[in-house]
């Protein structure tokens, strides 16, 4: 199966060197290039895209409303968009993953790490190391002071609908745990964890596993360490 990629960068040369090498692999094809967040929309749904590779930081419709639109549209809900930063965390990367993004990569990445992004995202994996998600919760997600004034109500009602030990594998998640080391912590099988982490993205209206860490912690689920 090839993983079709649009490249949404207001820098055409970023975009080529990108084309060059998504292109290069076999199991890609880059379907189109867009110069600002509307037109990464329109192409989104012209051009079938698997994955959108999407800048942050575009004159008009920026990379946030652009991921925002591709989310809330039935239609794409297939699509999943990888943040294109020059900042390895920022506060655009945060917002991006509440609106719908599956992850995000630092423009400075080396190319296999590029290629790896997409084929995570193509996979409806979480683009988001345990490394990169305790800094993301660490630095934006935990902005309040820890206590229940900073937790969303409705997150945290949508919460009642997770069994015991879908909550359980939830905090693992928001932990940056992979599914196999939540297996082994817990003691179940890894397809199990899987299970888990899909019936929690159904009844919690995520996209992908980035949502979920969201969730989790605007939920009040979880509460962020104060090193």
């Amino acid at each position: 199966m090839t993983i079709r990629v649009l490249l949404a960068d207001d820098q055409a040369l970023l975009r080529s060197a990108f084309r060059v090498l998504v292109d290069s692999e076999p199991d890609m094809e880059v379907v189109g290039e867009a110069s600002d967040g509307a037109e990464a929309v329109r192409l989104a749904r012209e051009r079938a895209a698997d994955v959108v590779l999407m800048d942050i930081r575009m004159p008009g419709t920026d990379g946030l409303a652009a991921t925002r639109m591709i989310s809330a549209d039935p239609a794409l809900a297939h699509v999943r968009v990888v943040i294109l930063t020059t900042f390895e965390v920022d506060d655009y990367v945060v917002q991006s993953l509440r609106a719908g993004a599956s992850g995000f990569l630092g423009k400075g990445s080396e190319p296999d790490e590029l290629l790896a992004a997409i084929r995570v995202a193509a996979g409806g994996e979480a683009l988001l190391s345990p490394a990169a998600t305790k800094g993301l919760i660490a630095r934006f997600l935990a902005q309040g002071d820890g206590t229940d004034d900073d937790r969303d109500p409705a997150r945290a009602e949508r919460l009642e609908a997770l069994t015991g030990r879908e909550r359980e594998v939830l905090v693992q998640v928001a932990g940056g745990h992979s599914n196999d080391e939540i297996a082994e912590r817990l003691e179940v099988s890894p397809l199990t964890v899987k299970t888990h982490v899909n019936r929690a993205m159904s009844k919690l209206g995520a996209r992908d596993r980035a949502q979920l860490v969201v969730i989790a912690y605007e939920s009040g689920l979880v509460r962020p360490r104060v090193e």
